[in-house]
């Protein structure tokens, strides 16, 4: 697929920005933002100078850790994994409306203490320029520990970046949005290991019968089922099985939200 004039000149520009760098440390979860940021620095640094790095905290899903894994052996990628330790940090698992920041300032704190073994290399993150738009409490973090976003520097936005990403052949191209598990426990409820459990099995339920972009949002008691609005109707010809097993999971019970699936919900209390 040929790109056009204008997405040309910022991947131009993109190839620049790190060919004036030394080398790169990319704080790498699997999604397409992180993932195209590391796929460049491996095309225009070289294997020994683009280093990913994945923390398997219990945030992030099993099966995108394993994605992860994947992409860095299919485009011969050195991945290094950590244990960041953010679930044990009141000031996260509390859930305040900037949980999200302590979450990065672990993850940015653990790759400062990696660039050690890669003198004059920088922390890179997927960063693009439609998330400046949004709340993103994570991006102070990247302040506070000077992490670089190529993405945002050279003013790629989401649909641009999946266009590069098209071009390259990733296989990840056109992957929805996969946000951290905690993202989906309503701010200053608590973010305890057995409710992303449960929203990560719940998930998985209904990525079984075919629904690959879906939230399950954990309320205390029950949870609440989000698909993409054009796939509710198909979501209620299999309710009452779905429903079923989803409330087996410690869930006193779980509904169907009517409105569909909409990325960053629960954030419509903070911009309120």
């Amino acid at each position: 697929m040929n790109l056009s004039k204008e997405i040309q000149t910022k991947l131009d520009e993109l190839e620049a920005w790190f060919q004036d760098r030394d080398g790169s440390i990319v704080a790498f979860s699997g999604g397409i933002d992180s993932s195209l940021v590391l796929f460049l620095a491996r095309k225009f640094q070289g294997k020994e100078k683009a280093i990913g790095v994945i923390s398997n905290s219990e945030s992030l899903k099993k099966k995108d850790f394993q994605l992860a894994n994947d992409f860095c052996a299919q485009f011969d990628i050195h991945l290094e994994i950590i244990k960041t330790e953010e679930l044990a940090d009141e000031r996260y698992n509390q859930n305040p409306v900037n949980r999200c920041f302590f979450c990065k300032e672990h993850l940015f704190h653990d790759l400062t203490e990696i660039c050690e073994k890669y003198p004059g290399y920088h922390v890179l993150s997927g960063t693009n320029f439609d998330d400046l738009g949004d709340y993103r409490p994570g991006i102070d973090a990247a302040k506070k520990y000077e992490v670089l976003s190529p993405m945002v520097d050279c003013q790629i936005t989401k649909e641009e970046l999946r266009e590069i990403a098209r071009h390259f052949e990733l296989p990840n191209w056109d992957k929805p949005a996969s946000p951290c598990l905690s993202s989906r426990i309503p701010y200053n409820q608590s973010v305890t290991l057995e409710k992303l459990k449960q929203i990560e099995a719940a998930e998985d339920i209904l990525n079984g019968y075919g629904f690959d972009n879906v939230r399950v949002r954990h309320y205390g008691t029950f949870g609440k089922i989000e698909v993409q609005p054009d796939d509710l109707k198909k979501l209620t010809l299999v309710q009452d099985e779905i429903v079923a097993k989803i409330t087996a999971l410690g869930f006193e019970h779980c509904e169907i939200d009517r409105e569909g699936l909409i990325s960053g919900k629960l954030n419509r209390v903070v911009k309120k």
